[in-house]
């Protein structure tokens, strides 16, 4: 199945007490390019969030967003620091005493004290942590691969009748081909005569192995065929179920100069022009194979 490379996807998961958000976008790249961006308490994931994704693309900048939320309170615990309580009690006690004060500490003076509350950071449970990560990861990635798969069909769908086009220019070349050595031959003969101006007979055999010569040198039979095995390589990579961007753009590379050299052998206008069509049809080809995972 063919796979573009841009996609997105998103999720919310929350439990009693936190509440995971992620946003995944995934754009072209020539390599699997993961960028994170997870709140710091957060990091010790990452491995395990790369792996998920790794699992499931293959080609793409992949640009993760979470973020994470726990309720207030939730995450530590207050308690008196009883030993401390204890002295700063005692040494008002002993000043009350001392200077014959009728009013008793109260609580409202104790709390106003340094240390005499002890702040306990509740440990985070991982595991319960993971849960809601990784099923807020998987629906966003659901979500990106659907998108991936939709666009993947739509270039599909293009690719396939930009080759469709190729193959009727192909179709074309390969009528024109064998005309060019014909014509050839008449123009030799026609100038040949015009500048011997029928003094000299004309070497029959010295002529075609002119023509011969000039067949040889701009026969572009091999290239047609391999443009048209180049196709059907195509085709069949379509099939493959794994990233195929890079492969396609490696045979767009040798299409490419099969169809300079058909350029370069052949002085035919007719073919110039059929050239210049196959070049516009394949550049648009591999504009939409730089799109493809």
């Amino acid at each position: 199945m063919v796979y573009s490379m841009t996609g997105y996807g998103r999720s919310e998961q929350e439990n009693e007490g936190q509440k995971v958000y992620i946003e995944i976008k995934a754009v072209n790249h020539r390599y699997c390019d993961i960028l994170l961006k997870v709140p710091k308490k957060m990091a010790m994931f990452e491995d395990r969030i790369k792996t998920i994704i790794k699992n499931q693309v293959q080609r793409g900048r992949i640009e993760v967003y979470m973020s994470f939320e726990e309720r207030k309170g939730d995450d530590y615990q207050v308690k008196p620091n009883f030993s401390v309580l204890d002295q700063y009690m005692s040494a008002l006690t002993e000043i009350k005493d001392r200077y014959d004060i009728q009013r008793s500490p109260d609580l409202s003076l104790l709390t106003r004290f340094q240390d005499v509350f002890d702040i306990e950071y509740k440990e985070m449970d991982e595991e319960a942590i993971w849960i809601l990560i990784e099923k807020a990861l998987t629906e966003s990635m659901t979500s990106l691969v659907e998108m991936r798969a939709v666009e993947g069909k739509k270039l599909l769908e293009d690719i396939e009748y930009r080759i469709g086009e190729v193959k009727t220019i192909i179709k074309a070349l390969e009528l024109r081909a064998p005309e060019i050595v014909s014509v050839h031959k008449t123009k030799m003969q026609t100038r040949i005569s015009e500048l011997l101006e029928d003094e000299v007979t004309l070497d029959e055999v010295r002529l075609a192995q002119e023509v011969a010569y000039f067949s040889d040198k701009t026969n572009i039979t091999e290239e047609l065929v391999r443009l048209d095995s180049h196709l059907q390589q195509i085709k069949q990579i379509f099939q493959e179920d794994k990233a195929i961007g890079r492969k396609l753009d490696f045979l767009l590379q040798e299409i490419n100069r099969e169809i300079n050299t058909i350029g370069s052998k052949s002085p035919d206008v007719d073919i110039s022009n059929y050239v210049i069509e196959l070049k516009s049809a394949f550049e648009k080809i591999r504009e939409q194979i730089q799109n493809i995972e």
